[in-house]
């Protein structure tokens, strides 16, 4: 079960930039799919790729994040260093607070985020749209199983979650990143570069 708050920030209609929140189930490949962009826009100020705050260690491996204990995490939040805070798994993260500066300047930002958090996400960012990644049942398996994180019977429970619907009123873009990295890139690209010149 996950618990998900957004916090020290109400809705701000003066947000002029766009958040772009990307969710998927284990496997599908985000933090791949969102490397792949931040690589080819290193040089573009405009798009931020948000890096969380998330209670386990910074060397953990997976995606780019600063690691904190839940002390620490806890504390961050209630100095209201957060815009959208979240549990899941055993774990809290967090989307810094610093994001709604970039968007206020008209930026376009990128999060790794959950399908649970989206209410808060919207609640935090008025301009919001999301990226679902999915992926075919055996290469969400395979992925899973190459992590060497959890065992076959673990992942098969993981892959029989039922995946809650996404409400009709957000903004989906769904892409399906089954094969070649460079086919679910360019739709991810062509998304952004798209937020950027119609912001």
């Amino acid at each position: 079960m996950s618990v998900v708050s957004s916090d020290a920030f109400p809705p701000n209609l003066d947000t002029l930039g766009t958040m772009i929140v990307v969710v998927g189930p284990s496997g599908a490949g985000k933090d791949t799919l969102i490397d792949y962009a931040a690589e080819r826009l290193r040089d573009q100020a405009d798009v931020h790729f948000v890096r969380r705050i998330i209670t386990r260690d910074s060397d953990a491996g997976g995606e780019n994040h600063e690691g904190c204990s839940e002390e620490t995490f806890q504390r961050k939040k209630v100095a209201g260093e957060f815009c959208v805070s979240w549990s899941a798994h055993g774990l809290h993260y967090g989307i810094p607070a610093s994001v709604k500066q970039h968007l206020k300047k008209g930026g376009v930002a990128v999060a790794n985020g959950s399908r649970s958090a989206l209410p808060h996400f919207r609640a935090a960012f008025p301009n919001l749209k999301v990226v679902v990644v999915t992926a075919r049942p055996e290469i969400l398996s395979a992925r899973l199983a190459n992590r060497g994180r959890e065992s076959m019977s673990e992942i098969m429970g993981r892959l029989d979650r039922k995946v809650e619907a996404i409400c009709d009123s957000f903004d989906v873009t769904t892409i399906d990143n089954s094969g070649e990295i460079e086919e679910a890139g360019s739709v991810l690209l062509a998304l952004l570069q798209s937020s950027i010149s119609t912001r």
